[in-house]
């Protein structure tokens, strides 16, 4: 069979400049599609090539890419990794605070000059309007961005500064755009598309099991049995490993604890200054921190292959970050263990964590502020006392419901028909409590999969919308002999078909284990049915499309 004009020339660019002899499915239909200038979604795990997407297609078009990327450190070592290979049309440089006035004043020459081809940049320098107009004038050829769950309400690394990234990409002139992450459910893709205002974006999901990652969960009745299995870990196994808690005092107490006890441990939250967290980045790559406790503030930019066990004692708040966090094991193909070690009492902690939405007077003011005309995000703060957190967050709900916008210059202000900023409080409320049910459900998702019998690699990826014929074989319950296949075919309704229930609206049926299935609702997220009760009581309807 004759390949596609683009294939020929990607795979051979693929070969000639990265010597790769050859490109998974999945990426070579994210690249044909840039190609084509079409925007593309690409959801592959880390060590998987999301950077080829971008990358060859790069060397292709005619002018610069453009990289964004929410840490200096990942930027580092993705620009290292590019010039290394010595080939001018792979040369990268970077636009950063970590840089002089001077050294970015070249690194945009070289740039304009074509002696690089990449630019590496954070959301925070785009912001600038200046920088902004520099970028434009480049004209680029392609847009990534990197880690663009970070822009999701959903994503388990949420950054305020990637809300306005598809107005600035409009900015610079709106080329096609990818947008990379390693893992994403159906609502955080959802979100990436909206928020990024992707056109059509080819999507690709795909290779989120991990064979070589044995899955483990152990319910644990006291925190002295959770402490003696964590220990037999310990003993058991390789250096080095991550041990995720919930909170910043929990990991600052478990180190000191495992130290004691003769497992020299570091730990490291987001509470901790940055030169701190720098440096104890550094040391767990350099392998000088054999076990680093931390909360889920650690791990983004830790492209590290030898992490041998990643265990959690307490439940991840979602699948989302369970799968990102034990992702970050054997990165270099070889067996790792990811051990989930869990108590009931886990689920009131991520509980008190989503529990309390903003505050309506909070939402009413600032819809108020902009009013009185367009302001920068910093102006915003000052006049109404808020962090840059709590600001980027209630301008995203506000953005939802109408009643905020993003302005030349990268200034805010509520639109020429924006609702009165009382209703816009309340309405931008019962969205905020829409996505708090939304989060409930993925901590219920969490716990069901912590109690599951059945092949937990097929409860993982159904999640995520990825159905698994046959059972992993690599988890607690296929090893015990408890897991059986599912062709996803005896159900009454075909997986990712398009469902109603009369009080819980719409939704999309992500899969079926034994006699039930698991549907993602629009309004109040993820439930699991029975299937005989759907079938028999006429529960849920199909939906046409």
């Amino acid at each position: 069979m004759k390949l596609p004009l683009h294939s020929t020339r990607l795979r051979r660019v693929a070969r000639q400049h990265f010597g790769w002899r050859s490109l998974r499915p999945g990426q070579l239909s994210a690249m044909r599609a840039l190609m084509k200038r079409r925007d593309a979604l690409v959801v592959l795990p880390t060590g998987a090539g999301k950077s080829a997407v971008y990358q060859v297609p790069a060397t292709l078009l005619a002018g610069p890419t453009v990289v964004v990327s929410p840490l200096l450190a990942l930027q580092q070592d993705q620009i290292i990794a590019l010039n290394e290979r010595g080939d001018p049309r792979l040369r990268a440089v970077r636009v950063s605070s970590a840089e002089t006035p001077g050294q970015q004043a070249a690194a945009l020459e070289d740039l304009r000059t074509g002696r690089a081809r990449f630019l590496f940049i954070t959301p925070e320098q785009l912001n600038r309007p200046d920088r902004l107009a520099e970028v434009k004038a480049l004209r680029p050829a392609l847009v990534a961005v990197d880690e663009a769950h970070c822009i999701s309400a959903w994503g388990h690394d949420f950054r305020p500064d990637y809300l306005a990234l598809g107005h600035l990409i409009r900015g610079i002139g709106r080329p096609p755009v990818v947008a990379l992450t390693a893992t994403a459910s159906p609502p955080v893709r959802d979100d990436i598309v909206d928020r990024l205002g992707l056109s059509d974006p080819r999507t690709v999901v795909s290779g989120l099991d991990r064979p070589n990652l044995f899955l483990e969960v152990g319910h644990c009745p006291t925190e002295d049995y959770r402490w003696r299995r964590l220990l037999a870990l310990l003993d058991a196994e390789e250096r080095p490993g991550v041990i995720y808690v919930a909170t910043r005092r929990a990991a600052e107490e478990l180190a000191g604890q495992l130290t004691t006890a003769g497992h020299p441990a570091a730990h490291y939250h987001g509470g901790m200054a940055a030169g701190a967290r720098e440096r104890l980045h550094g040391d767990f790559l350099a392998d000088r921190v054999p076990i680093m406790v931390a909360t889920s503030a650690f791990g983004m930019g830790i492209d590290k292959p030898n992490i041998r066990w990643v265990a959690h004692v307490a439940l991840p708040d979602s699948p989302d970050s369970y799968l990102q966090e034990i992702g970050r094991a054997g990165r270099d193909g070889r067996p790792a263990r990811a051990l989930l070690l869990w108590r009931a009492e886990d689920v009131g902690i991520q509980r008190y964590f989503t529990g309390g939405g903003p505050d309506e007077t909070d939402l009413r003011d600032l819809a108020a502020l902009l009013r009185d005309g367009p302001a920068t995000k910093a102006e915003l703060r000052e006049r109404s006392g808020l962090s840059a957190r709590k600001l980027g967050q209630l301008l995203a709900l506000l953005e939802q419901v109408g009643a905020a916008a993003t302005r030349a210059g990268n200034r805010l202000a509520s639109p020429r028909y924006a609702p009165e900023p009382a209703d816009a409080a309340r309405t931008a409320l019962a969205e905020a409590e829409r996505q708090q049910a939304v989060q409930r459900s993925r901590t219920d998702m969490m716990r069901a999969f912590a109690e599951h019998g059945g092949c937990r690699g097929q409860t993982l990826l159904a999640y995520f919308g990825e159905h698994m014929k046959k059972v992993c074989g690599h988890c607690d319950n296929c090893h015990a002999g408890n897991s059986t296949a599912d062709d996803g075919s005896s159900g009454p309704f075909p997986v990712h078909s398009t469902v109603r229930h009369a009080e819980w609206g719409s939704g999309m049926v992500l899969g079926y284990e034994d006699d039930r299935m698991t549907v993602l609702f629009d309004d109040v997220g993820y439930k699991t049915l029975s299937v005989p009760v759907v079938s028999e009581q006429g529960l849920l309807a199909r939906e046409a499309g």
